[in-house]
């Protein structure tokens, strides 16, 4: 099948199996250096009790089989070592069958974590990484000519990320659609980066146009990929300058990254490169392959495609357990006021009235000494730190994690320290935890100059008591925040 191929995008193949390799190997160091804390056996959603409760027909999993922190860390470590197999292009000197069962093995590894992973793999860029790695299963090595429907099935993926966020966003906030919503998106947003300060005190004309061209990106650039070329490669590219530009304003783990290998995968780099190199035709079984799983996405397609006509869109969201076509969106609704969790702790007998004694814990993302620069870590995942920004909008968000969070820092927890950075109690664990509501805003120019803090807060209420471990209750009946 001569319609089969399209060689000229070897390049852009090449490209982005590297970066989703790259995304695979921070995806899999996160879960090995935070699960024991999480969702381990002692973590605070232990992945033993979710398998006892959820059937493997809606979370398929190879944990559901059996589970320990043991083989869940050598799951994790595995998944280390096939990405960077694939970062190096083992894939590529190995038989076509044996790179895409290479390929297909971090897919199913990390599919088995994402879907234990409850509330911390929550996250829609979760769904993304399987989905796309499922697809870059059948890409093939560098040698092989690119197969063309699961590039154009790459398209589709970046079509629904970008479209899908476009209309969440026009059919959610005014501000979206009033273009005011980054005066305050670079505030408030989950974990700002070291210039979200500096993108927040741009003019607001500015900012006008930077939702403008948003709008721009995400509402009309993703039906040019369906064009010729090159007019479908000035669009990809237009996709990948935004998402740049969203990566130096923000923490957003590995969305950006992913989103820029999308968008490359679809550029025809032969303009730039010259013809491409003498490339292998796909075997009959292959072709084949190729063409069922083509039909298997554009079938599971059908639910994705209709929540994007439907008024009440919802986002990030997956409509089959293997999360192979997905639902997509972002920032529905911009916060106005940013709020923060500070969990502190004290050593005192008899708790101290406000602020007398107690010390707060130091987190690595999320905001907290107002001096301190939110530092860069996308696209590596924090995930406390982001679900602590989850908590501050609303208690229900902390239900199920928040209270046997604060009891292990009660009990001084190793591996629950081991997810913060700055721990004000290094010999014996608190006698006490608490938690309160602070508004955190940035400082000024003339503010930052005189006190050189990046933030100023002020208190708001408080989100949980002072809480002491009581040896006597279990895990289980911590208390809930929300509930009091």
């Amino acid at each position: 099948m001569e319609w089969f191929t399209a060689p000229d995008y070897w390049l852009a193949r090449l490209v982005f199996q590297r970066v989703l390799a790259a995304v695979y190997l921070l995806a899999f160091l996160g879960a090995a250096l935070q699960f024991r804390a999480l969702i381990g056996e002692r973590g605070m959603l232990p992945v033993p009790r979710f398998v006892a409760r959820v059937p493997f027909r809606r979370a398929p999993s190879l944990f559901q089989l059996r589970y320990s922190d043991r083989l869940f860390a050598t799951v994790a470590w595995t998944g280390v070592l096939c990405s960077l197999a694939l970062l190096a292009g083992l894939d590529a000197e190995l038989p076509l069958w044996a790179g895409m069962v290479l390929w297909a093995l971090p897919w199913l590894l990390y599919l088995s974590i994402v879907n234990v992973g409850q509330t911390w793999y929550g996250f829609g860029w979760e769904s993304l990484l399987l989905e796309v790695g499922f697809l870059a299963v059948f890409l093939g090595p560098h040698d092989l000519a690119p197969p063309l429907l699961v590039l154009l099935l790459l398209r589709w993926v970046l079509f629904r990320v970008e479209f899908g966020a476009g209309l969440i966003k026009m059919r959610g906030d005014e501000c979206w659609r009033r273009l005011t919503c980054l005066d305050y998106h670079h505030e408030t947003q989950p974990m700002p980066g070291p210039l979200s300060w500096f993108f927040h005190h741009l003019p607001r004309p500015l900012h006008r146009v930077e939702v403008a061209a948003n709008h721009v990106t995400q509402l009309a650039l993703p039906f040019l990929l369906f064009t010729p070329q090159p007019v479908a490669s000035y669009a990809a590219a237009a996709m990948a300058l935004t998402q740049l530009w969203l990566v130096l304003s923000g923490n957003f783990a590995w969305l950006n990254w992913l989103t820029i290998a999308l968008a490359v995968s679809a550029i025809d780099f032969t303009p730039l490169t010259g013809a491409p190199p003498a490339l292998s035709r796909p075997p009959l079984w292959y072709e084949i392959l190729v063409l069922a799983v083509t039909a298997l996405v554009l079938v599971l397609s059908y639910r994705p495609a209709r929540n994007l006509l439907s008024r009440r869109q919802v986002m990030n969201t997956s409509f089959d357990p293997l999360h192979l076509v997905n639902t997509y969106g972002a920032f529905g609704t911009v916060g106005r006021v940013r709020q923060e969790i500070a969990v502190e702790g004290t050593d005192e007998a008899v708790p101290l009235p406000d602020g007398a004694g107690w010390k707060e814990y130091g987190f690595h993302g999320k905001p907290g000494e107002l001096a301190r620069l939110p530092r860069q870590f996308a696209p590596y995942h924090l995930r406390l730190d982001w679900m602590m920004w989850f908590a501050a909008l609303s208690p229900a968000y902390a239900r199920s994690w928040f209270g046997p969070f604060v009891e292990r820092l009660l009990d001084g927890d190793r591996d629950t320290l081991r997810l913060l950075r700055h721990n004000p109690f290094p010999d014996a664990p608190p006698r006490f935890v608490r938690a309160r509501v602070y508004r955190y805003r940035y400082t000024t120019w003339d503010e930052l100059r005189a006190t050189g803090a990046w933030w100023q807060r002020t208190y708001v209420r408080e989100f949980l008591p002072p809480t002491r471990l009581d040896t006597h209750r279990s895990p289980t009946e911590t208390p809930d925040p929300s509930e009091r």
